[in-house]
């Protein structure tokens, strides 16, 4: 199941994650499992989110980017540069980001 967002439902994800922090790097080792868990541990507990892919990364970052949204059911908002921001909605989070 992917998730699909209108544009304005990304346009208004990409301006609240502009003063968001990179909570993750993707590095030479590429995506792993373990990655991929942690990754979606945090969409559940912050819903969006904001990685980085390193110089000895195997992957671009919009390729990064797909493979993560694909393997978490979450949604790419954004890629520009080495940084891309992921969005899911919580099941269990109090204050969800309303689209």
């Amino acid at each position: 199941m992917k998730l699909e967002l209108t544009g304005k439902q990304r346009a208004r994800l990409r301006s609240m994650a502009n003063g968001y922090e990179t909570i993750f790097q993707i590095g030479k080792d590429g995506i792993s499992a373990e990655t991929v868990f942690q990754v979606g541990n945090a969409l559940e507990a912050r819903e969006l989110i904001k990685l980085r892919v390193l110089d000895t990364c195997p992957y671009t970052s919009r390729e990064a980017a797909e493979l993560i949204a694909e393997r978490t059911n979450s949604a790419v908002v954004s890629v520009v540069g080495s940084r891309f921001v992921l969005y899911r909605r919580s099941e269990n989070k109090k204050d969800k980001i309303e689209l």
